[in-house]
């Protein structure tokens, strides 16, 4: 019987270096049911978000501004991300340490 478990991931201070978020483990499935970034600088700043699968990147979002005391919501309302074994979640900025994130999912394992 399957177990579903919600759970949330936070990054803090993410930078110019991709921050993997979330990792998803052998015979689990992930739906993200929420993402934010917020940006913690005092100058604009983009972000992006992907998910890396078999070492092919595909981007939920990809150089999108994040404005000075403001937060961008990828994933939420009414979309969902499915996550399989094995993706990687990943989110990266194009300032350093300018970025912290707020990551909702619901582990199915």
């Amino acid at each position: 019987m399957a177990t579903n478990t919600f759970t949330s991931y936070l990054n803090r201070n993410v930078g110019t270096s991709a921050a993997t978020v979330v990792t998803v483990g052998a015979s689990t499935q992930t739906t993200v049911i929420g993402m934010s970034c917020a940006n913690t600088t005092t100058s604009p700043v983009t972000v992006d978000a992907y998910v890396t699968r078999s070492a092919t990147s595909y981007y939920l979002v990809k150089g999108a501004t994040v404005p000075v005391g403001s937060s961008l919501v990828i994933v939420g309302g009414d979309q969902k991300v499915v996550l399989i074994s094995s993706d990687v979640l990943l989110v990266v900025s194009s300032a350093a340490t300018s970025v912290d994130v707020v990551t909702s999912v619901l582990n199915i394992t």
